[in-house]
């Protein structure tokens, strides 16, 4: 039996190649080795305001996307959270055993919330928990993450441990005793983790992001690339070196060696003596050779084709989030 993987992203803003790159390409190749189990987190987008059709049609572009990098439906199964409802009801029972001072540690709901103040809706607060009921429902052990979720991942831990210990353990099967929850481990990976902002590379790349030179979106055209990669903040100096004192530089070639498939002492040796502006036009060279080539197989896949697919993800995953929602409620008592 292969081990169990699970990841999402939500259908809202603009996917960039720092998804792409930081988690989806990932993705690709981990379907090999691991039972992965891959939802389009709309439950988790609404915790923000979302305009009901946009929502829709990105959650048909999301499915998309992963199908456009390479994720296939016969080895992953892929679906939409909220067409799994016991996600929010086992998110709801850990809410439960989640404590205030849990959540007011999540950097990611400081940062998001820097600007609104008290206008930052609950639902922003608590996706977190949820995000544990999505990893928790499916016995994973393993979920990929950028570095920016780490935490949540730990939290998911933290509540795991802290269920088993207040619940006790469960005895499966005839001989096999363990706890309900597994509690599972975060898996990161080095390089593309955090592709930083075009426009500022203190700040990670962000769908959101209110600039559109923050990011390149995966269905930017070739000439919209072009222009963003041209428009780049690059360090003072002009040498091409892969350094920490030239973050804005780095993060162009770890772009480029990650787009291009090399190394990046490999990047800035094929550069070194030429300038900033060889180097970017190169740069833009690479990104849309892959845009193209990624755009292609993304029209390649109709609506239909696509909520076939979603709706066949759904009805494999169900069977095990209700299983597994049945032990947690017959555990605390609710049937």
């Amino acid at each position: 039996m292969k081990q169990r993987m699970v990841s999402g992203i939500q259908p809202s803003g603009n996917l960039h190649i720092g998804n792409y790159l930081g988690a989806i390409r990932q993705w690709v190749d981990l379907q090999e080795e691991y039972d992965l189990f891959l939802f389009v987190a709309d439950l988790h987008a609404i915790t923000t305001p979302q305009d009901p059709d946009d929502l829709r049609r990105r959650t048909i572009e999301i499915a998309k996307l992963y199908l456009a990098a390479g994720i296939d439906p016969a080895k992953t199964t892929i679906f939409v959270q909220s067409q799994v409802p016991e996600h929010a009801q086992l998110g709801w029972v850990l809410n439960t055993i989640a404590r205030m001072g849990d959540l007011e540690k999540m950097t990611q709901f400081k940062n998001k919330t820097e600007s609104q103040g008290e206008r930052a809706g609950v639902g922003l607060f608590d996706y977190p928990v949820l995000m544990a009921g999505d990893i928790l429902m499916y016995d994973a052990e393993k979920v990929p993450v950028g570095d920016d979720q780490v935490q949540h991942v730990e939290l998911t831990r933290t509540l795991a441990r802290r269920f088993n210990k207040r619940f006790g353990s469960l005895r499966r099967g005839d001989s096999e005793a363990s706890e309900l929850f597994i509690v599972p481990q975060p898996l990161t990976k080095k390089e593309g983790a955090r592709i930083m902002a075009l426009d500022n590379p203190a700040r990670k790349m962000s769908k959101s992001a209110s600039s559109e030179y923050n990011y390149i979106a995966l269905m930017d055209t070739p000439e919209q690339a072009r222009k963003k990669i041209m428009k780049a903040v690059t360090d003072s100096g002009s040498e091409i070196v892969y350094s920490d004192e030239k973050p804005a530089l780095k993060n162009l070639i770890n772009i480029y060696a990650l787009l291009g498939n090399t190394m990046t002492e490999e990047v800035a040796a094929q550069f070194a003596g030429k300038g900033y502006a060889e180097f970017k036009q190169s740069l833009a060279d690479v990104v849309c050779d892959f845009l193209v080539d990624f755009q292609t197989k993304y029209n390649s896949f109709s609506d239909e084709t696509v909520l076939d697919i979603l709706s066949a993800g759904a009805k494999r995953a169900q069977p095990i989030a209700q299983a597994k929602l049945a032990e947690v409620y017959r555990i605390v008592g609710l049937r």
